[in-house]
């Protein structure tokens, strides 16, 4: 599991919170021969900040394939369960997938992306899978690892790293203590995806992971390796080139421009157009 730490130490910025806990979180749960129960982890945080790059590393460290291993499985809640009318009809389609997959292949990986667009009350079908069951209908799901993405929270994470600028203090002095407390109300009290389902009332997810939002150092530290991955030398990327990509994206507060309102996901496309 070096490889995942590594990986997760080189490629991802501005997310010390997140580093700690995925790396010890998934280690302890691959290594141990006989875990109590399924792997179940919420990604909450600002979009772009790193919630589906993460669930990417873990699944390239973890499968032959990475993310495109048939024993790693994708949900997006509006192309996959796009009518709340049909909760029902989901609920049963998903178990019988899940069942299905997990027949196949006892440690999966499920994500589920879009986690605040999700139908209410559908992910409470998924109780029996993420419990401290050795097996459901004959099938042991306590090796497989489920991971929840969502912007739930996202604001009060902002504006909590703000307050925290705002005071001077370093951003990695944050703790995840009152940060875990903060993604856990909202979870619980926002409408669609884990409101006031069993998951949360029964303490199944293991870990809140939040996702703070992201600065314009850790923009330009993005933009470098995405000029590195398209063949340019460090020593020809200079940091006039890192501020001129920087100044593409849009920041928040307006007047202090001190986080990009889009994480790091528009870099790329602004790389591109910079260097032709």
């Amino acid at each position: 599991m070096t490889g995942l730490k590594k990986s997760l130490d080189n490629r991802l910025f501005g997310q010390h919170l997140v580093k700690d806990i995925v790396y010890k979180a998934v280690k302890g749960h691959v290594t141990n021969k006989s875990p109590q129960k399924a792997l179940a982890l919420s990604f909450n945080g600002w979009t772009g900040c790193g919630k589906n790059y993460v669930s990417k590393i873990i699944a390239e460290h973890l499968y032959k394939k990475g993310i495109d291993s048939s024993y790693v499985h994708v949900m997006i809640a509006t192309h996959d369960f796009p009518h709340k009318s049909m909760v029902e009809t989901y609920k049963e389609q998903l178990k019988r997938w899940i069942v299905g997959n997990v027949t196949k292949c006892g440690p999966s990986m499920f994500i589920f992306d879009e986690m605040d667009k999700m139908p209410e009350g559908l992910v409470g079908v998924l109780k029996p899978f993420l419990d401290h069951y050795p097996d459901v209908a004959g099938i042991d799901f306590r090796k497989c690892i489920f991971l929840f993405l969502s912007n739930t929270g996202a604001h009060s994470l902002n504006e909590e790293t703000l307050m925290n600028w705002q005071r001077g203090r370093k951003r990695e002095d944050m703790t995840i203590k009152h940060m875990d407390h903060l993604i856990h109300l909202g979870s619980f009290n926002s409408n669609g995806g884990f409101w006031h389902t069993t998951l949360i009332e029964k303490h199944l997810i293991d870990y809140f992971v939040p996702f703070l939002p992201l600065e314009r150092a850790h923009i330009k530290q993005c933009a470098l390796v995405d000029l590195q991955d398209k063949g340019r030398k460090r020593e020809d990327i200079t940091d006039d080139l890192l501020n001129m990509i920087a100044d593409e994206l849009l920041y928040f507060p307006e007047g202090c421009r001190v986080f990009s309102k889009s994480g790091c996901k528009k870099v790329s496309s602004k790389v591109d157009i910079i260097i032709g």
